[in-house]
C-alpha cells in the first residue's frame, strides 16, 4: 500500500533505472524507494529532519542521500527524464507557488530605532523623553 505523498509503483518504475547502483565500498545502501519516500515526506511537511517517522529509517540516511544526489546530479537527471517524457505527451501540469514567508524587511522598515537618533514620536528638544520642551526643570 502506498502512503499519501509517497512514490506510486508507476513512478518508481520510471525513476528506479536512473538511480545509482546499491552497494559499493561501504556496503549495501538502505532501500532507495524508502529513502526517496522519506525525502518526499520531509519536503511535503517542512518538518525538521529529526521528526522523520521511523518507517522511513534514520533521518541522517535520508538527509545524506538527498545531499549526495543533489551534488552528483542524480536529482537533475531524474527531473530531466520525467519532464521531457511527460511533457511530450501533455501529462505535465505546471503549477507555480510563490510563498512570501521567506521575504524579510530590513530592520529600519519595521520602525526600529536608528543608532543615535530619537525614538519614533519622541521630542528632540526636551532632555526628558515624553515631556514637552517647556516643562519645568527638575530641582
Amino acid at each position: 500500500m502506498v502512503g499519501r505523498g509517497e512514490l506510486t509503483d508507476a513512478a518508481w518504475a520510471r525513476i528506479e533505472p536512473l538511480l545509482p547502483a546499491t552497494g559499493g565500498r561501504g556496503g549495501r545502501w538502505r532501500d532507495h524507494r524508502q529513502v526517496i519516500n522519506a525525502i518526499l515526506w520531509q519536503l511535503r511537511t517542512g518538518a525538521p529532519w529529526r521528526d522523520l517517522p521511523e518507517r522511513y529509517g534514520p533521518w541522517k540516511t535520508a538527509h545524506e542521500r538527498l545531499r549526495k544526489w543533489t551534488a552528483d546530479g542524480t536529482w537533475d537527471r531524474i527531473l530531466a527524464e520525467v519532464i521531457v517524457k511527460d511533457d511530450a505527451v501533455g501529462a505535465v501540469e505546471w503549477t507555480f507557488s510563490i510563498d512570501s514567508s521567506s521575504v524579510r524587511a530590513h530592520q529600519h522598515a519595521a520602525g526600529a530605532r536608528k543608532k543615535g537618533g530619537p525614538a519614533p514620536g519622541g521630542s528632540t528638544t526636551s532632555p526628558w523623553p515624553g515631556k514637552p520642551s517647556d516643562a519645568p526643570a527638575a530641582d
